[in-house]
């Protein structure tokens, strides 16, 4: 695999009521696998035209919990790319927390985003899209 030039993908979202999955608006973690999983879409499309595969999750850490009217910012970075294959790294982050203790609507902006997740993931291309790709590689790794 080679180190590809920086491509990224980001996302900012509320997690509404039907989010919830557990008591106490409890959000459940395969949700922030599915944001992973749309910015993994999104390498794919941005490094060679083509929605790929998410074949894989690695290294995963949930690290706190996340509830209703909690707003997440997802990002994922391109690490690694050969021809078929692309190595991408996630982040999940709250950045703006419910506050229903104090009022119903009440919310408050984090002075410093919590981590919510952090992982790896692998997705896969299909060859027809990276050989038409304008960043395919040669097969010594190297860019044509």
């Amino acid at each position: 695999m080679t180190t590809p030039s920086a491509v990224e993908a980001r996302i900012r979202m509320r997690l509404g009521q039907s989010d919830a999955h557990y008591g106490g608006d409890l959000i459940d973690a395969a949700l922030v696998l599915r944001v992973f999983g749309d910015l993994a879409t999104e390498i794919g499309i941005r490094s060679c035209g083509d929605e790929g595969l998410l074949s894989e999750y690695s290294g995963l850490r949930f690290t706190a919990p996340v509830h209703c009217g909690d707003f997440i910012e997802a990002t994922a970075r391109l690490v690694r790319r050969s021809r078929l294959r692309c190595l991408i790294e996630f982040e999940a982050y709250k950045v703006i927390e419910a506050r229903y203790d104090d009022r119903p609507s009440a919310a408050q902006v984090l002075d410093r985003p919590v981590l919510v997740c952090r992982g790896e993931g692998t997705l896969v291309l299909p060859w027809a899209a990276t050989a038409r790709s304008p960043h395919r590689l040669t097969s010594t790794g190297a860019r044509p």
